[in-house]
């Protein structure tokens, strides 16, 4: 995919690239080839694949949820920064939130953000576990969003308590979701979250199938969620 077919692919969903983000986009992707080559960020790096499976793939979130609007979201283990930046490339009004866990990939978050003129961002250097015990930032988002992190048994814990009560959790999904919706019924319920809707599509130009699992915040998460670090994954709620 090139820039010229991902704008004709959102104009198609309604979303409008104007050249100032079309501009954004493709200095994106030389600071990511740039910086990739330095450090371990992303295994796709093509243009064409980039702006596929990297930017379509971010934008496809908005083909099933409003984000013209100023929400406050945050974006759980976004890496390079996907889905959060792109979103915030084509909706300049959310304020957006990333924790990571890993101090070069917040290095060259700040650096892209500075190179793309980016304003209405903050980004952390945290497990997703002990960011979510800190209270000014527990129950404090509209949206909480999570692309190809854990499953969802698990990315639940990390994300839902972040969520304000009436918020939502998004989560994108490669492949397997009807199966992690199951494993993760208990989950859900116990951390205060309820399935709204499940949207299945595919990728264009053979770029595979996905899924969005969009999860209401329905109720008070118990404040021992999350667990400590690393416990989630080990033993995850069932």
């Amino acid at each position: 995919m090139d820039e010229q077919r991902l704008a004709e692919a959102l104009k198609q969903h309604g979303i409008l690239l104007g050249d100032e983000q079309q501009r954004r986009l493709r200095r994106y992707f030389e600071v990511l080839v740039d910086w990739n080559d330095r450090m371990n960020l992303t295994a796709i790096t093509e243009k064409e694949d980039v702006y596929l499976k990297h930017f379509y793939d971010s934008f496809t979130a908005a083909f099933y949820y409003d984000f013209d609007r100023p929400l406050q979201l945050v974006d759980v283990g976004a890496g390079a920064g996907f889905p959060s930046l792109p979103l915030k490339i084509c909706f300049p009004e959310l304020n957006v939130t990333i924790v990571d866990s890993l101090q070069k990939r917040i290095t060259f978050l700040n650096a892209l953000a500075e190179e793309l003129d980016l304003t209405g961002v903050a980004f952390y250097h945290d497990r997703a576990e002990q960011f979510a015990q800190r209270q000014d930032h527990r129950g404090a988002y509209d949206l909480v969003i999570s692309r190809a992190v854990a499953r969802l048994s698990v990315l639940s814990e990390l994300c839902l308590p972040l969520a304000k009560e009436g918020g939502d959790f998004l989560a994108m999904k490669a492949s397997g979701a009807s199966e992690e919706l199951q494993d993760a019924e208990k989950a859900l319920k116990v951390l205060g979250g309820s399935l709204h809707e499940k949207y299945d599509f595919e990728l264009p130009e053979a770029g595979g199938s996905r899924s969005i699992l969009h999860i209401k915040k329905t109720g008070r998460t118990p404040k021992k969620y999350p667990r400590k670090a690393g416990t989630p994954n080990k033993q995850p709620i069932s």
